[in-house]
């Protein structure tokens, strides 16, 4: 091989790896805070004041934490977990099970608390969740859960906080 065919299929190789990285982008929607419009509104400044980097990362910029990295995968006590974003509640601890995931898992959610989207990133459809208030992505829902909905809410521990129940 001399030198010219080795550049040129170095281009092709760049030009396929720039084309596929398109198209996965492309098939990505816009965040939710960009389509909708919510409550609780703040620059990014405004959210990188209030949150940690993972959170931001999480809520913000639609990251995900590493599995079994949350203090809350083992929080089974009486209690609501809230947006850490907003403070909205979001997840009764009634609905949270053990999903074997790495993350925490639910069940069901609080009527109204979170909104969806189709979130066509990676390769594949999967139904993004996010808080009906601030808009912070919260994670994912799957139809591989437990009666009674069937339903797997994988939520990132960092976008959550959780408030025990008061005796």
């Amino acid at each position: 091989m001399n030198r010219r065919d080795f550049l040129l299929s170095g281009a092709a190789a760049i030009g396929v790896a720039g084309a596929a990285a398109t198209m996965l982008r492309m098939g990505k929607p816009q965040p939710a805070q960009a389509a909708e419009t919510f409550e609780v509104t703040k620059t990014d400044a405004e959210w990188k004041a209030i949150l940690s980097p993972a959170a931001f990362d999480v809520l913000r910029k639609e990251g995900t934490e590493y599995p079994g990295t949350s203090p809350l995968l083992n929080e089974h006590r009486k209690g609501i977990f809230a947006c850490a974003g907003c403070d909205l509640p979001v997840y009764p601890s009634e609905t949270k099970f053990d999903s074997g995931t790495g993350w925490p898992s639910f069940w069901q959610e609080i009527p109204k608390a979170i909104g969806t989207t189709v979130d066509r990133s990676l390769g594949m459809t999967r139904t993004e969740a996010h808080c009906r208030r601030c808009g912070g992505h919260l994670g994912h829902v799957f139809d591989d859960g437990p009666a009674p909905t069937g339903l797997r809410h994988c939520i990132n521990g960092v976008a959550l906080t959780f408030k025990p129940a008061t005796a």
